[in-house]
């Protein structure tokens, strides 16, 4: 017997989204984990009308987040504030606080440990949340996986703890995050959301929960498939960015300017997508969410997915490829990369983010210093407490003119590109950010 769905939702005939009633204000939402992908969620389920405690571990971040300090640029501290001042948002560190939730969500991190996926994460909430857990609650996974770990790994433990029956005495299900830090047009609400269930209440619950908070939901048949179609997105990026990298890299040797060729292709209207090449790839995305596919299918079908293994072995290397770029171009001004002063522009992953995770800049300045280089970085975005090797400048004339070289790695918008192009000091462009110039080189 299924359980029934409970939740209470008004769907708006304008195709807008749905409006929570009255009765379903109250419910009580559990974000599991205050991050890039569970503080937005969090935020945008207190503007929706639910009573949200936003749990994380790291006691630090919960402090920041109690005084209105945000740590991510998709959350502003006028946001938390906000949310804050309704009464209905509750940042805590101590599990207590979840007790009597209706409906549970793990945005928890899912990295890699040489090269296999650490799920510890995910077992610690479901281990957290069980003992929680009552009849007609929802509990619903986020977290970037391989297919079977909603069913696999979540579920069982949260049967174990609560005695409860998933799909029977309690729903629960999978929607993955698609949360792009500092995308100005995409955001959370505007942003199609998939969603799964372990059985049709279940998914009916899950779709009904996200139907409040996003514009549009997209239901498919099976957890499985949900956490498939997050990998099939990436790892679609992954391996289209790690073929233009390579390509950038033929191009160069060969003379062809890869912008321009990619430029010409980008101008066929269908059939063709623009990708362009950069330094590395960073986030949790790109470099991590397509080794948890290759994985799996390594250790269940014992084939190897070529096309996730090729696409690692060119994007991991960019590092160094942009390092043995910029020996040639010192090279070619008889100086060498050994105690010359480079100037790394961006610490980021990405552009207009302050976001550190997995970024190739990180493996630049790590190859440069390792050559002997004078490494220093500028990155505005990156906050001064978050520490760094290397020492951080301010781009100014003056820091400008004494650097032998500047190596562009994130191209922020807020840097002065037509003051560098002028300065006079030579400049390596990962991101093709400035135009060709007599001082300008690009990857």
């Amino acid at each position: 017997m299924e359980l029934v769905v409970h939740l209470s939702v008004t769907q708006l005939t304008n195709g807008g989204i749905n409006e929570v009633s009255p009765d379903a204000k109250l419910q009580t939402v559990v974000v599991v984990g205050q991050g890039y992908v569970g503080l937005p969620l969090a935020m945008r389920a207190v503007e929706a009308g639910f009573r949200v405690v936003g749990f994380d571990v790291a006691e630090d971040r919960i402090k920041r987040l109690q005084g209105a300090e945000t740590f991510i640029e998709d959350v502003t501290d006028e946001d938390l504030a906000s949310a804050l001042a309704t009464g209905r948002y509750l940042p805590t560190a101590d599990l207590e606080d979840c007790a009597a939730f209706d409906i549970a969500v793990i945005t928890v991190p899912t990295p890699l440990r040489e090269g296999i996926p650490d799920l510890s994460y995910i077992e610690d909430a479901s281990h957290a949340l069980g003992p929680l857990l009552t009849r007609g609650a929802t509990v619903i996974l986020e977290s970037t996986t391989y297919p079977g770990t909603t069913v696999e790994l979540m579920v069982p433990i949260l049967e174990r703890h609560s005695g409860l029956v998933g799909g029977v005495d309690f729903h629960a299900g999978y929607s993955p995050e698609r949360i792009d830090p500092g995308n100005p047009v995409w955001h959370f609400s505007n942003t199609p959301k998939v969603v799964s269930g372990v059985n049709t209440a279940s998914r009916d619950a899950v779709d009904a929960f996200y139907s409040s908070l996003v514009e549009r939901t997209v239901p498919v048949s099976a957890p499985a498939v949900a956490e498939l179609a997050k990998l099939l997105e990436n790892t679609f990026r992954h391996v289209n960015i790690a073929l233009v990298n390579e390509l950038a890299m033929f191009a160069s040797q060969l003379g062809v300017d890869v912008w321009e060729a990619i430029d010409a292709a980008a101008s066929k209207p269908f059939g063709y997508m623009r990708f362009t090449p950069g330094p590395g790839v960073g986030g949790h995305c790109l470099p991590v969410d397509p080794s948890y596919l290759s994985w799996k299918v390594k250790r269940d079908l014992g084939a190897a997915f070529r096309f996730v293994e090729l696409a690692n072995d060119v994007n991991e290397h960019m590092p160094a490829y942009v390092a043995s770029r910029v020996t040639q171009l010192l090279n070619r001004q008889r100086k060498a990369v050994n105690g010359s002063r480079i100037i790394v522009v961006g610490l980021a992953y990405k552009k207009n983010t302050g976001d550190l995770r997995e970024s190739p800049s990180l493996g630049v300045c790590e190859a440069l210093a390792g050559l002997g280089a004078e490494v220093s970085v500028a990155d505005s975005w990156v906050p001064p407490y978050v520490k760094v090797p290397w020492s951080r400048v301010e781009l100014s004339p003056e820091v400008v003119a004494q650097a032998d070289l500047i190596v562009i790695v994130t191209d922020h918008d807020d840097v002065d590109y037509e003051a560098l192009a002028v300065s006079g000091t030579p400049i390596f462009d990962t991101r093709h950010r400035i135009a060709p110039g007599p001082t300008v080189e690009h990857l």
